[in-house]
């Protein structure tokens, strides 16, 4: 857990000996602080000394327990407040429960045990919401714009202008741009930069989801919808609730399934597969695609009206080789990060190395250079990066490959794995670039691989 300090707990009770048996049973355990109050009004007063749990009698001499409930639920609800009474009124506990009581324990002979597994529990509880919000912290720094998208250029300024923009409504926002130029790294500094960074940020690839199974991945399904659904599934949209969805690729969306999507981007509601409830929805819809939508329009595999539904915000992210000395700012970025996750002394990359990746056109763009100068930190001999220590042979380079004579079973076989690792072996895309079924690439690979090639 994250909490670590000594658990402090407030008791408030007004019974002497039954206070003295409290201080007894919490004495057991050196991890509990524990201070002891005999009115509610005490025990408000010091509230400033930020318990985790405050174990509460019902009937205080000075004021009623739901009272004092409401006073600490007021000022901290991430307390966990045990109410313990002498009588057991069921209505009762089930209206302080519902008023925000973590427990409701009876003065009987097995409070100590219940006394002792509620209090665990509620300290349990509260340093899951304290780690919970120490992580929440941490990710929005880490995704602060100028922590998350290195660089200087004009051409990535002009992308933080846009995103100073973005946080600052709800609009849709549509990011655009080649594979590995960092379309969800932008698609989540919007979200954890933006009102809604407490809530999901849920990301779903597009193309990485059987067609036959999208629709359900997306929006749920009652059990028993269709083959197979043996139990209820929440869809992506309900799991973003509040928060942002973020649909990459979404231009390998098929138009059956654009079409059920508009309506849900009209409608704000789903409606879960086999089932007839409505649900309303407030979420923020990012998109991504390395494809020109427009296009894809024109020629009737997009729907327009989805389009321009989804254009919202249009943030186009440049490849890295038009973003000139960026390149260097972030190879040194993920020099450092590598370094410092792997326990390294600190690392640097001399003039002619610099030199050597400024020349190069990294297709793969940001993704591609991560890899080598990761590649070269582990090569270098010492703690310098030299122009031999970065190593671009890891990105076939088509020009170099047809310079070589081979059959042309192997040529067939290079050009398919060098698209498989420039698309993060998304099948369906390179099926697409290289206009070949999915099945066919499937077999292709495979005879290859049993001939040993």
């Amino acid at each position: 857990m994250y909490e670590k300090d000594p658990i402090k707990i407030f008791v408030v009770e007004d019974d002497p000996a039954y206070s003295k048996f409290i201080k007894y049973v919490l004495g057991l355990n050196p991890d509990f602080d524990v201070e002891f109050f005999t009115t509610g009004k005490d025990c408000i007063n010091n509230l400033y000394k930020n318990p985790a749990v405050v174990t509460l009698d019902y009937s205080l001499p000075d004021m009623p327990g739901e009272k004092v409930l409401a006073h600490i639920r007021n000022q901290d609800p991430n307390i966990g407040v045990i109410i313990v009474s002498a009588q057991e009124k069921i209505g009762t506990a089930v209206e302080l429960l519902k008023s925000g009581a973590f427990d409701y324990i009876t003065k009987d002979q097995d409070t100590k045990d219940r006394l002792l597994n509620s209090i665990n529990n509620a300290r349990n509880k509260s340093s899951l919401i304290k780690e919970i919000d120490h992580l929440k912290k941490e990710i929005s720094v880490k995704y602060e714009f100028e922590k998350s998208i290195i660089g200087n250029s004009t051409a990535i300024k002009k992308v933080f202008t846009l995103l100073e923009k973005a946080v600052n409504t709800n609009i849709s926002v549509s990011i655009t741009g080649e594979t590995g130029t960092g379309k969800e790294l932008v698609a989540k500094a919007i979200h954890y930069n933006s009102k809604r960074k407490n809530e999901p940020f849920v990301a779903v690839n597009i193309a990485a989801i059987p067609r036959d199974l999208i629709e359900s991945e997306l929006f749920g399904h009652e059990k028993g919808a269709f083959t197979g659904a043996v139990a209820k599934r929440i869809g992506k949209f309900e799991e973003a609730e509040g928060g942002t969805i973020f649909l990459d690729e979404i231009g390998e969306m098929d138009l059956n399934l654009q079409a059920k999507l508009l309506r849900v981007l009209q409608e704000r509601e789903i409606t879960r597969i086999g089932g007839n409830q409505v649900i309303k929805l407030d979420v923020r819809v990012i998109t991504a695609t390395h494809r020109n939508l427009s296009d894809e329009v024109k020629e009737g595999r997009f729907r327009e009206d989805l389009y321009y539904r989804l254009l919202g915000l249009p943030i186009h992210l440049p490849p890295l080789r038009d973003r000139g000395n960026d390149i260097i700012l972030v190879a040194k970025h993920f020099l450092d990060q590598f370094a410092k996750e792997n326990q390294l002394p600190k690392l640097k990359i001399d003039s002619e190395a610099q030199e050597k990746l400024l020349q190069y056109p990294f297709h793969g763009n940001i993704r591609e250079l991560k890899s080598i100068i990761e590649l070269a930190a582990v090569m270098t001999e010492d703690q310098t990066i030299r122009p031999q220590d970065i190593n671009f042979t890891s990105s076939l380079r088509m020009e170099t490959l047809l310079h070589q004579e081979m059959p042309m079973q192997q040529y067939m076989y290079r050009i398919i794995r060098h698209f498989l690792d420039k698309h993060d072996n998304n099948v369906l895309e390179v099926a697409r670039i290289l206009d070949i079924g999915k099945s066919s690439l499937y077999r292709y690979l495979k005879e290859m691989e049993d001939a040993g090639i």
